[in-house]
């Protein structure tokens, strides 16, 4: 069962992002506390959503996303920032449903596209995307200001 995160999630949610980072990594990357995703899922007027994958009783995985735009298209889409499904719970089909829920989404609001980035190394992650029909843009690189680099730019803008 695919359904929306609720407050109650939180901790687990964080639980999943250690997890998708430790993965990846990243542990030590990992800045996020229950409260921060607290106030973000569920402020007022959230710009970050998430789903949550269940099996049984217990929570498998989760998708968090939010709205993104294409100029070219004209129409919003959903960008996937982080898709994760729990070790004990892979092969069950939790991926493939979060991924679709997020693309039902897309196709009831007319959006155009759904997008998210792998790592190139994940080769499990990248078989499973191109299994079900998402191509890579390689001609695409990304590209990320943080920290002081951030503050840089940041002070080159005209007030």
């Amino acid at each position: 069962m695919i359904r929306p995160a609720t407050p109650d999630d939180v901790p687990a949610i964080i639980d999943m992002i250690r997890g998708l980072a430790e993965y990846e990594k990243a542990l030590d990357k990992v800045e996020n506390t229950p409260d921060m995703l607290h106030e973000t899922l569920f402020c007022p007027s959230p710009s970050v959503f998430c789903h949550i994958a269940v099996d049984g009783e217990r929570i498998a995985g989760f998708a968090i996303w939010f709205v993104s735009y294409s100029t070219w298209l004209g129409t919003h889409g959903i960008h996937l920032e982080d898709l994760f499904v729990h070790p004990a719970h892979r092969g069950g089909g939790h991926g493939r449903r979060l991924l679709a829920e997020l693309a039902g989404i897309c196709v009831e609001r007319g959006y155009g596209r759904f997008e998210w980035s792998v790592l190139d190394w994940n080769t499990p992650a990248i078989d499973f995307y191109r299994a079900i029909g998402a191509e890579p843009l390689d001609e695409w690189d990304r590209y990320r200001l943080t920290g002081p680099a951030l503050e840089k730019v940041a002070a080159g803008r005209t007030r």
